[in-house]
């Protein structure tokens, strides 16, 4: 039963977003290919990673790994940004074009996030917060925290 719930929350989310990006696919917006979008979604996650960083993470080449980045510069979704302790090193950056298209799915995370805070008690809504909590940093150990926001611990 949790298992059945857990997955149709999960579907719902994905389905919402895909929704969208097939819109606007049909109004011809959208140009980043399904690879493109998972890369800029995993650059935003890490949080301005470097591209060794991003290919580091996601299992792929140094050499594949800037292909990509180039690719989506030239789209206009990431930008390089020169490190100012590193002049050698670039971090990436996603641009507002991006942050358009990522938004999709977060406006309805939060839209989704506001209607439970109505719905159930704060008590709940606390409980509630402390399990996602509990399942992101104990149990999902495949992707360990020190992945997610690269740059937060690069500026400590």
């Amino acid at each position: 039963m949790l298992y059945e719930a857990f997955a149709e929350v999960f579907s719902k989310f994905k389905l919402y977003f895909y929704q969208k990006v097939f819109h606007r696919f049909q109004s011809r917006e959208a140009s980043l290919t399904t690879v493109e979008a998972f890369c800029m979604e995993v650059i935003h996650d890490l949080g301005t990673p470097t591209c060794n960083e991003f290919a580091l993470f996601a299992q792929i080449s140094p050499p594949n790994a800037a292909y990509k980045v180039n690719s989506l510069i030239q789209k206009g979704y990431l930008e390089k940004v020169r490190s100012k302790d590193d002049r050698r090193e670039y971090y990436l950056v996603p641009t507002q074009k991006y942050l358009d298209y990522y938004n999709i799915n977060y406006a309805y995370l939060r839209t989704v996030t506001e209607r439970v805070k109505k719905r159930f008690s704060p008590e709940d809504v606390a409980k509630f917060e402390e399990i996602l909590k509990t399942i992101s940093q104990e149990l999902m150990p495949e992707v360990p925290l020190q992945h997610i926001y690269v740059s937060a611990a690069r500026k400590e």
